[in-house]
């Protein structure tokens, strides 16, 4: 079994992919290709978020060529999904998108394969082959990790035949246990870099745990250069998510630790909307710093002493406190104010 440092490595756009323990970010917009406006505006608030790879799905000729309007407009490698029709991806690299994304359970025809792979060899675009066990080829009916991994053989031999490598490889379930099994088979069979996730996990609630489970599962292997979490919600939920993930198993540092108490009868204030607007607040800051939200003065600067900074309710009021001293009081009405400016200051 190879580990994600000694995969294969190449360029996407600007980004060294595969090769080293850096595990990109990447999320799928929902909105409309052709809808160049609303797709952008979605794609900065991501790049915002934390964002490194980005996905459009491409279902018609319009969606095709919006790619390069797309693509002028914002700052990360963008990636055209491809199912069914191999022309649109021909119009998609014609548009300079950075990478193409192929499912070998819906495009058969190895002319059109054979015309994809040179173009792409010409412009240095990698190509991700998506195996998706509710999509395998038609004549392999049951989806097994051995299954899916022959589906991918099938069409990285093609790749293979004309000399082409920048291949990242996914092989997505959605079912933790048959995902698992075919990317640690997948780390033994092929030496690209792998792109990871638990496909149509679920909600932001349950996707979230199941995806949370199965991606640590695979990245504790020293499987996986990239990953979605992939929710049905907003995908920015999506980009949080994966952060809080990496932060959790310490392949990213710098980023915001939020601490907050359960609450419980003790509790005077209304900590809990404040707990949730700091938390999203959070999630634009770019930088390692511990904030609590506790629920009470009892034990709350104790309980939350290894934290930056942080609130702790009183009686319509909350304790300011750094590193467990307490430092100021704040009437609840300037609880969100006062804690955001700490938040900036440090």
């Amino acid at each position: 079994m190879y580990t994600r440092i000694n995969s294969k490595q190449f360029m996407l756009k600007n980004l060294e992919f595969g090769g080293n323990n850096h595990i990109y970010i990447q999320s799928m917009c929902n909105t409309k290709t052709k809808n160049v406006k609303e797709t952008v505006e979605q794609i900065l608030e991501l790049e915002q978020l934390g964002c490194e790879i980005i996905r459009v799905a491409v279902l018609d000729q319009e969606d095709a060529l919006s790619i390069s309007k797309i693509k002028n407009q914002i700052h990360i490698p963008l990636v055209a999904d491809i199912h069914f029709d191999p022309e649109l991806a021909i119009i998609a690299i014609q548009q300079g998108v950075d990478k193409i994304r192929l499912n070998p359970g819906n495009i058969s025809n190895k002319e059109k394969i054979v015309e994809i792979v040179n173009m792409c060899k010409e412009r240095n675009i990698p190509i991700r082959i998506g195996v998706n066990g509710g999509s395998l080829p038609k004549d392999i009916a049951k989806p097994t990790a051995e299954h899916m991994i022959e589906a991918a053989r099938r069409h990285i031999s093609i790749l293979e035949e004309l000399d082409f490598h920048n291949i990242c490889l996914s092989l997505k379930c959605s079912n933790i246990d048959l995902t698992l099994e075919a990317y640690k088979l997948a780390s033994e069979t092929f030496p690209y870099p792998l792109h990871i996730g638990i496909t149509e996990a679920g909600t932001s609630f349950k996707g979230l745990i199941k995806s949370s489970i199965g991606i640590s599962k695979i990245l504790d292997l020293g499987i996986g250069n990239t990953i979605r979490v992939s929710l049905t919600d907003d995908p920015k939920y999506e980009v949080i998510a994966a952060k809080e993930i990496l932060k959790e198993l310490h392949f990213k540092e710098d980023l915001p630790t939020l601490t907050s108490c359960p609450t419980c009868g003790r509790t005077a204030y209304n900590m809990i909307p404040i707990a949730k607007e700091i938390e999203e607040y959070l999630n634009f800051v770019n930088k390692k710093i511990h904030v609590a939200v506790m629920g009470c003065a009892v034990n709350g600067p104790g309980e939350a002493k290894e934290a930056d900074l942080g609130v702790a309710g009183g009686n319509h009021e909350a304790i300011l406190f750094k590193k467990g001293i307490i430092i100021r009081k704040i009437k609840e009405e300037n609880i969100l104010e006062e804690l955001k400016k700490e938040i900036d200051l440090f």
